[in-house]
């Protein structure tokens, strides 16, 4: 019997079976997102048994972990490692890739006067410009790229700017995420997205012709938080479940 028939349970059943579904949201969060460590702990603490294997799971984090540090390199062999069809099948993907690893190579030659840039130049002729003519967006993005190599660092403004921001590495690793996760037959997103997707709908659709707050904190605030940790994680899936 599911929860859409609760006037035929009692409180508590309702109670125990709400329960367990916001505590499978969590896991799956966690299991998703990259996060054994905390999987481990939020599945004894809610006797569950997690879904995926902590190996599977740790896999993901080190090409994460590597993306989030710019050792694309890294990240793009350990990829080709796990599965080499998840880059041949995507030509976005790599590309966005070998263009993050270009930007990384130009933060290291423009974070010093008269840095070598002779690397960055290379690289770009040889991985990059071959791949740009296929793809409109590519060449543009090539473009901008190619132009941090013109203007000083500190003079950067908006879009050039936001290439060097951390946040690209994010983008980035979350695409990748998503990849692996569906090369292994799994959703590319935690099912705990997909709902407050939904309750933004909900709430957008209730604002017409209401008065309502402009503002209603989601408590998804992650794009800024550089010390995010497994801890955190594992509490912010359960603030997210029980706000909607």
């Amino acid at each position: 019997m599911s929860l859409n028939s609760s006037d035929d349970l009692d409180p508590l059943t309702v109670i125990i079976r709400l329960d367990r579904d916001i505590n499978f949201l969590i896991m799956d969060y966690l299991v998703n997102e990259g996060y054994p460590s905390a999987a481990q702990k939020f599945a004894l603490e809610a006797n569950i048994q997690p879904r995926a294997l902590v190996d599977c799971i740790q896999e993901r984090v080190q090409i994460r972990n590597a993306i989030h540090s710019g050792d694309i390199q890294r990240a793009i062999e350990s990829i080709n490692e796990l599965n080499s069809q998840i880059l041949d099948s995507d030509p976005a993907l790599h590309f966005s890739l070998l263009r993050l690893q270009l930007v990384e190579l130009i933060r290291t030659c423009t974070a010093t006067p008269n840095g070598d840039i002779a690397p960055a130049l290379e690289f770009a002729t040889t991985m990059l410009a071959p791949r740009a003519p296929t793809n409109p967006a590519f060449l543009e993005d090539l473009e901008r790229t190619m132009a941090l190599l013109i203007f000083p660092p500190e003079n950067l403004v908006r879009p050039l700017a936001d290439i060097l921001d951390p946040k690209l590495r994010r983008e980035v690793a979350n695409s990748v995420n998503q990849a692996i996760l569906s090369s292994q037959g799994a959703a590319r997103e935690a099912k705990i997205r997909q709902l407050v997707r939904m309750r933004t709908w909900a709430e957008q659709k209730a604002r017409e012709g209401k008065k309502i707050p402009q503002t209603l904190d989601l408590g998804l605030k992650l794009e800024d938080d550089h010390d995010y940790t497994e801890d955190s994680a594992m509490h912010d899936a359960r603030d997210d479940t029980e706000s909607m």
